[in-house]
Formats: C-alpha cells, structure tokens, sequence
C-alpha cells in the first residue's frame, strides 16, 4: 500500500493581547484567497474545517480562527495556557502534515457579513450593541470606511490573530463587528477609541464613533 506523502509544515505559538487566544502559526497558507473563517462554536462548523472540528474536540476550546497562515484558538478558564499550548502546537502540526488546507470552503455564518436592512438607532453604552437590535442600510461611507480598514487595521489585528470586519454606518456610528482573538479582548476597547476611530474620525468627517456589535 503506497503511503501518503506528508507535508512539511512547521508551526510556533504566539501569544495575542487576548489572554484566552492563542495563534497557532504555520510556515504556509491555510486558507485560499484572503479568506478568514471564524467558528465561534462547534456547531457553525458544518463540514467546512475539518481541523476546526478535531480541535473541538478538545474540551477546552471554545472557538477557532483561520486566516493566512494561522489557526488562532480561544480556550475557556478551565486550564492555563502553559498546561496545553505544546499539546495543541503538536496537535496542528501533524495534522497539516496530512492535510493542505485547514478550511475546505468558508460558509456564510463564518463570513461575518454585513447585515442590511432599514434604520439604526443603538446608543452606544461602553458595551457592544446587541446586533438583533441595529438595522444597517448601505450609506455613502461604505466604501471609504471599508477601504481604510482593510489597508490600515486588518494587517495589524491579523498579526494577533483577529479580524474587525465592517457592518455598517448610521448617524455618526460605525459598527463593527470583532472576531478571533479580538472578540473579548481586554485591549479591544482600546484599539477600538484609540485606533480605528481616531483614524476614520480624521479621514471621514461624518464619523462620530465606533461601536461594536455583540452577535
């Protein structure tokens, strides 16, 4: 019987400012064209990720992040990451050895799209809004607000392993939506005020805020 050819792959762990994520890095890509696919549970895997689903299985893990070269994992609080970051370095890596890619196609509850619909109205408490109760119409900013996150914040949240994906524009608000290691994270408030709105308050003079949306 004629053995399959494993791949070489090499892979390092890093830690993200989130201390309940942990990016695990490949030396090669894992999923095609950009993409990024985030689970945030096992059941909105499906049969898309075959590695998500194994990694799942650990009981520990409470989502999967894939994007470019890295798997970012979220654990709960059951066990510190010193107890399991070798198990599941090992883990990935010899799993990409047997496999090309981590996710065979990204599904559209792990594409985080936009939402559309009519009106908004959520005022912003210090919290993420309730994304049941914020309706996004497309708005004249789309485009403008869209292009400047993806040259200027997705290349930085990717490096810790997350995602902050547009969902829309109303009354001075941007809304956003937090993913992978950004989802939760102490420094995301931060990154939030400090960062992404002080840049579209400068490029976008109808911008007031930047608000999350919790799903």
């Amino acid at each position: 019987m004629e053995t399959k050819k494993r791949i070489p792959t090499e892979v390092y762990a890093e830690m993200t400012p989130n201390p309940l994520t942990m990016r695990f890095v490949a030396n090669r890509q894992l999923i095609s064209g950009g993409q990024q696919a985030d689970y945030p549970d096992a059941q909105s895997v499906g049969d898309s990720s075959p590695l998500a689903t194994e990694l799942f299985c650990f009981p520990f893990v409470n989502g999967v992040f894939v994007s470019g070269n890295s798997v970012t994992v979220t654990r709960d609080e059951s066990l510190s990451w010193d107890l399991i970051v070798m198990q599941l370095r090992e883990y990935i890596r010899d799993w990409l050895m047997e496999h090309e890619v981590a996710v065979a196609y990204v599904p559209e509850t792990a594409k985080r799209s936009p939402r559309a619909a009519s009106t908004a109205a959520v005022r912003y408490s210090g919290k993420p809004a309730p994304a049941a109760s914020v309706e996004l119409a497309p708005s004249e900013h789309d485009a403008e607000i869209t292009a400047l996150l993806e040259e200027f914040v997705r290349p930085a949240v990717e490096q810790d392993g997350g995602a902050i994906d547009y969902a829309g524009f109303s009354e001075g608000r941007v809304y956003v939506r937090m993913r992978g290691s950004c989802n939760g994270c102490p420094s995301s408030t931060m990154t939030l005020k400090g960062g992404i709105e002080t840049l579209l308050k400068s490029k976008i003079g109808g911008v007031q805020e930047v608000v999350p949306l919790n799903d």
